[in-house]
């Protein structure tokens, strides 16, 4: 299960939030990860703040962001856009939002630290830099 540092808030468009209600609502459930990281998503929704499209701040993770993240025990630093399942492709640097690092995301800031268990201990990335964000660049029909 993931397991998350608590921000002070977590922020979402009313569009993404309904987006994102849909995809979880018809996701396929295929193993017990994936049931944990719906089930986390839905909880950070249920408690993510509404904001509108104009006023959500730059550096929030929202549906379609690109963003810079660094892995910090290792120091390696990732590229990655998070989309709807049925756009991932991790090739080509696009992470399933109901994946574990795609549902840790959602709604948090650059600066934020998520975290989730693996086989071999606790990942821990920190979010550096929401370098797109759909909703800042005007893009809203994304």
């Amino acid at each position: 299960m993931i397991k998350k540092n608590v921000p002070k808030e977590i922020l979402i468009t009313e569009a993404n939030l309904k987006r994102l209600e849909t995809i979880i609502q018809y996701a396929p459930v295929s193993n017990e990860r994936q049931k944990d990281n719906i089930k986390r998503l839905s909880e950070d929704l249920q408690r993510a703040t509404v904001v509108d499209p104009k006023d959500i701040p730059p550096d929030v993770v929202t549906l379609n962001s690109t963003l810079q993240m660094r892995d910090l025990d290792s120091g390696e630093e990732m590229v990655f856009t998070v989309v709807s399942p049925s756009n991932a492709d991790v090739s080509q640097g696009r992470i399933s939002l109901l994946a574990p690092v795609g549902s840790a995301v959602v709604g948090y800031r650059s600066g934020d630290i998520v975290e989730w268990r693996v086989p071999a201990g606790l990942k821990r990335l920190k979010i550096e830099k929401v370098l797109y964000q759909p909703e800042a660049a005007g893009d809203l029909d994304e």
